[in-house]
């Protein structure tokens, strides 16, 4: 992505009392009950959970290992989150590269498990580096943020810099691992984490990149995402129910008529509507792109109020773990589930694991303007507050080196 993405602006709620983060359950809605089981004409056996509970974490069945791919029996011969969550980064983080190597379980580890916390080595073209992706919901990071990450990256000389990504997110390179649980600690310090951001996980949740200072916005998608995001990795303390899927997913909560956030590849996208007069959301699922097939999301004809977000987006995510498949992994996004279901087959799996299971049909009054013609956001633009304008930066390639980390924070922090 060419442009930059990331605001210096610190994450505020709103003040309307219609959003209430704390809020974990679903509003008692006009609805329309779920089939019974079987109705949609599945297999009951298909919709046997593919996953159960083993001391606190997901795990797939033995009766479900035939026939799955590498991933999965690398995540089954030892869990992925206990890198995290049983400190065994620091451990690992002692041993040579040399005695890594030795074993299968540890190799794995630098390889593929650490890929749960956000860390991936470049065995091919970097042995020994990694690159680190944070989670930065909405693409929002602070000055003081931005500078403890421009210092991480100037400690590796020329093997050290920064990527802005398509997901409005921070990517550092060069890292080695001796260096990773001081780096997680300083990062915790400054209120980011890494947690949950690669391999068969929840990536970070999208928004309106001029979210809260754009003058024609639908909402400020900011509280939103930032709800995610900390739903998703229980304030990045690490969530094991969202840990195991059959594959990466995607989120995005719509705040544009330009529609920046791209809800057509997104696994969920929220769509602002009212319905009776009540601000929410209609619903998208499915949408991804790959070398083997890309796949726009559909409607998942589905609203929910705008102060109860969570439920439908565990509900989903539950679904996909649940019953997604776990073979070829160029056949496991969400998408393909979807196809195996049909989409009235895969509402009823999420209706199921919906709070009273009910869920209401999509709402006609969408807030999304359809002429609209798309903004180029670079440049100097006047923004909603009065007197004010922001500035959209061209970032080439998305490339960036810990000087011009450290002159953004400043222009920031004179002139934000």
């Amino acid at each position: 992505m060419s442009s930059l993405s990331l605001k210096f602006l610190a994450p505020s709620l709103p003040n309307s009392n219609r959003f209430r983060p704390t809020r974990l359950h679903a509003t008692p809605p006009q609805t329309v009950a779920p089939p019974a089981s079987g109705a949609t004409g599945i297999d009951l056996e298909r919709l046997e959970p593919r996953v159960e509970e083993k001391e606190g974490y997901f795990v797939l069945k033995e009766k479900f290992r035939k026939g799955i791919n590498p991933q999965e029996k690398v995540k089954i011969e030892k869990e992925p989150m206990k890198l995290f969550m049983e400190n065994g980064i620091e451990e690992l983080s002692k041993m040579s590269l040399e005695e890594i190597e030795k074993l299968k379980l540890t190799k794995d580890d630098i390889d593929v498990r650490l890929k749960w916390l956000g860390l991936f080595h470049r065995r091919k073209h970097h042995y020994g580096r990694f690159m680190m992706r944070l989670k930065l919901p909405n693409g929002v990071t602070t000055s003081a943020q931005t500078r403890y990450l421009a210092s991480v990256i100037r400690k590796y000389g020329k093997e050290g810099c920064a990527d802005v990504t398509t997901r409005q997110n921070w990517q550092i390179r060069g890292v080695v691992l001796p260096d990773v649980p001081e780096i997680l600690q300083g990062l915790e310090e400054v209120g980011l984490t890494s947690l949950q951001s690669g391999m068969d996980n929840v990536r970070n949740p999208v928004g309106n990149p001029i979210a809260g200072i754009d003058p024609d916005e639908i909402l400020d998608t900011r509280p939103y995402t930032n709800l995610l995001s900390q739903y998703i990795t229980a304030n990045s303390r690490g969530n094991p129910a969202f840990t195991n899927l059959p594959r990466k997913w995607n989120v995005c909560v719509i705040g544009s008529h330009d529609l920046y956030e791209h809800p057509h590849i997104n696994d969920l996208a929220y769509m602002p509507a009212t319905k009776n007069g009540r601000f929410g959301f209609n619903l998208l699922v499915g949408g991804f792109f790959s070398p083997k097939r890309c796949a726009e999301a559909i409607p998942l004809d589905a609203w929910v109020p705008g102060d109860d977000i969570l439920p439908v987006c565990k509900a989903v995510l539950e679904a996909y773990r649940d019953l997604g498949a776990r073979g070829n992994r160029q056949k496991t996004r969400m998408m393909w589930l979807i196809d195996e279901l049909g989409i009235e087959g895969f509402r009823a799996e999420v209706v199921k694991r919906m709070p009273q299971e009910q869920l209401e049909r999509a709402s006609s009054e969408d807030l999304v303007q359809k002429q609209w013609e798309r903004r180029d956001y670079l440049g100097v633009h006047p923004q909603k507050q009065e007197g004010y304008s922001f500035v959209g930066v061209h970032i080439p390639v998305g490339r960036i080196q810990a000087d011009e980390m450290d002159e953004l924070a400043r222009l920031a922090d004179e002139y934000g």
